[in-house]
């Protein structure tokens, strides 16, 4: 009976234990159908609401950042996509067996395409991690980011190839903007960043900034849309590509004046400097470099772009100040002796000039950098008017913003005088180029417009623009003033200008002249200000055109702290820039080293032992080496032509090594050589016996 009592509560405590699961089912139940009817029937016309907003919610499509190209298309800066390359563990192992059966093969193409690990480090590593991390994230199979090309080239490797779904093998894409040419005009092209209160990628410096409007291009409009898969956005206005942007960049100048500035910063101790190369007729800015000391260690890198930041310019600024003097008549006749004295005392203020002299001309005013003479011809005109000499400035055109394209583009700074005695003070300093704040690219202009006649051309760093491979506009040249000063008040300062490289008394004389490219230009000194005061370190310049004839380029050189002066250092930047042009043929006709040029500008022919030209045995041939290597005056010794000898060892002196070779080995004797050229000895005497397999050395040597 106790048994039976038993059972009969066990199914009463099971029954009830069954009833309240099955009500606390119905109850879950009865609350998701609830639920269900407060979405659907009660709380439907919110919940439409929160769907349309969202279906009909527009999504901005970011555009594709055009590209910069140089004058030549080639890219200086692009868009270009990069891969971060994954491994889902998770997926792998659906298939491990799979997996740990390629796992060697695909350790041994790892090696191949990354030899900083050995397959079997590889494997070891990929198995760890496997093992470890199994299930809980993805594994990264690389530190770097990878190129389009590597990450197809990854794609076939064993294993890999099943695809991302079987191998569990995907990656993170993402764009980037890349410079090829790597720090080559890095300042100047500039860089892209993304905004702080968006995902926006916009210009922060240089080119990229000054012409992000247009590189940015257009961005598009996107709806969502429900689909069986889920809502996705549906694009309903494109986006527009920025524009392409050619710029005046040449990659093989900006590689030279790179290459010269760099090594005058180093051989000088220089804390900076900064040189820009342009067209005279175009002004195109053909190359342009700015370099500083590393922060972080030995050598130089890409600094800011003192090229348009203002700076006080020293004696640059005096052939600007003549050239105002030229325009306004102050001066007639640039070789008419005026009085200049080596000091000169005005409005109690001393003006020392240790290279001038009792009288001086115009001309040697500029060729000695005479301080004194510059103030004497300013002050003649604007001395009870000091306010005049901005006035003309601002007349000519120079104080207009040039619009180069270069971001960060300043212009320059001179104060207004009055006519208190410390502006009369101040005028005399700023005829030589103190008190004044002028960048590079502005003084540049206006030595380029000396050197073009007197058209002040603007600079410029844009040359095209484009879109999809189509030219959409070209930028034309154009001028800041169509006249700054008249051609033939040009052609005086060009002939002052060339006395400051070759005249007797030139201050670049001993540093600048080269007898290949006539170079005329100026020097300029000036200290930097510390703690209100002028210090002892000092900013040298030298802004010039070349060849002095025909100019076809002109080139400003600054530099900061170089232990030399103002010739020796910046003036033989440009002066080997220059150099380096005509040995590559860039001024026009090409280098000839067969003569050289006397002090009088007279042709000298060299008197040299033309080179031997060792040729080929095949006559025909020899015409068209002569020809085509330019050697019609060489003297000419062939190879022998090869013989057979009958007995012993074959004569191959005189021949080219591969002939030897063939002669030796056809003949049984085993062939070792040294040096190179064609062979002139032979260990074993011709027609000596010898035994088959026997070695033999050969000599090599040309000439």
């Amino acid at each position: 009976m106790k048994t039976k009592s038993k059972r009969q509560n066990n199914k009463k405590h099971i029954f009830l234990r069954y009833l309240l699961v099955v009500m606390a089912m119905l109850l879950f139940s009865a609350l998701i159908v609830f639920e269900m009817l407060k979405t659907t029937v009660i709380h439907a016309d919110l919940w439409n609401q929160k769907a349309d907003s969202i279906l009909t919610q527009i999504t901005r499509i970011e555009p594709e950042r055009g590209k910069l190209l140089a004058d030549n298309g080639t890219v200086l800066a692009a868009n270009m996509h990069f891969y971060t390359a994954r491994i889902d563990w998770e997926a792998v192992g659906k298939r491990d067996s799979v997996f740990r059966a390629e796992l060697p093969a695909l350790c041994d193409s790892l090696a191949s395409f990354d030899p900083s690990r050995t397959s079997q480090q590889w494997q070891q590593e990929i198995l760890s991690s496997y093992e470890a991390k199994r299930g809980k994230h993805a594994y990264r199979l690389f530190r770097r980011l990878l190129s389009h090309g590597e990450w197809e080239r990854l794609k076939n490797f064993p294993f890999f190839r099943l695809g991302k779904n079987k191998s569990g093998f995907y990656c993170e894409r993402e764009a980037k903007r890349s410079k090829p040419y790597g720090t080559m005009a890095s300042r100047s092209i500039g860089t892209v960043a993304a905004d702080s209160s968006s995902s926006q990628k916009h210009g922060r410096s240089g080119l990229e900034m000054a012409l992000d409007s247009l590189l940015y291009g257009i961005p598009g409009e996107g709806k969502r849309i429900q689909l069986n898969a889920g809502i996705v956005t549906a694009e309903s206005v494109p986006a527009l590509k920025g524009y392409d942007i050619t710029t005046t960049i040449n990659v093989a100048l900006q590689d030279i004046v790179e290459t010269e500035l760099y090594n005058m910063c180093v051989e000088t101790d220089a804390q900076w400097g900064t040189c820009v190369l342009m067209e005279v007729a175009t002004g195109e800015i053909k190359a342009i470099s700015n370099l500083e000391k590393s922060k972080e260690g030995e050598g130089y890198v890409e600094g800011r772009n003192n090229a348009v930041l203002g700076f006080e310019p020293g004696s640059v600024m005096k052939p600007i100040s003549m050239m105002i003097a030229l325009e306004d008549g102050v001066i007639t006749d640039i070789d008419k002796p005026m009085v200049t004295g080596t000091v000169w005392n005005y409005e109690g203020r001393p003006i020392k000039d240790p290279h001038g002299g009792a009288q001086l001309t115009p001309r040697q005013i500029i060729e000695t950098s005479s301080n004194v003479g510059m103030s004497r011809i300013i002050v003649s005109k604007y001395g009870s008017n000091p306010g005049g000499f901005y006035d003309r400035l601002k007349g000519m055109g120079f104080f207009e913003p040039i619009h180069s394209g270069i971001g960060g583009e300043t212009t320059p700074i001179i104060q207004r005088l009055g006519n208190k005695r410390a502006d009369r003070i101040a005028l005399t300093r700023m005829a030589f180029g103190y008190s004044t704040l002028i960048p590079p690219l502005s003084t540049l202009a206006m030595y380029n417009a000396i050197a073009n006649d007197g058209k002040y051309v603007r600079p410029r760093l844009v040359k095209k623009l484009s879109r999809e491979g189509q030219p959409d506009s070209i930028v034309p040249v154009s001028y800041i003033r169509q006249q700054v000063c008249s051609p033939e008040n040009a052609r005086k300062l060009r002939v002052m200008l060339r006395d400051v490289v070759w005249g007797s008394r030139g201050t670049a004389r001993r540093w600048v002249q080269d007898k290949h490219v006539e170079i005329a230009g100026k020097t300029g000194t000036a200290y930097t200000i510390s703690g209100g005061q002028y210090g002892s370190q000092k900013r040298l310049a030298f802004c010039g055109f070349f060849p002095y004839e025909e100019p076809k380029y002109s080139c400003i050189v600054l530099m900061l702290g170089a232990n030399r002066g103002a010739g020796a250092s910046s003036g033989m930047v440009l002066k080997n820039v220059a150099l380096k042009m005509y040995a590559r043929g860039l001024l026009g006709e090409p280098p000839s080293y067969a003569e050289t040029i006397d002090n009088e500008g007279k042709v000298v022919a060299n008197n040299y032992t033309p080179p031997t030209f060792y040729a080929s045995y095949n006559k025909s041939q020899e015409k068209t080496l002569r020809k085509g290597l330019a050697m019609e005056k060489s003297k000419i010794k062939k190879f022998r032509t090869p013989g057979t000898s009958s007995n012993g060892v074959p004569d191959v002196r005189n021949l080219n090594v591969r002939e030897a070779i063939r002669q030796l080995e056809n003949a049984g004797l085993s062939v070792h050589f040294s040096g190179s050229g064609f062979v002139t000895s032979q260990s074993i005497a011709p027609g000596s016996p010898f035994t088959r397999g026997q070695n033999i050395t050969l000599t090599l040597r040309h000439g």
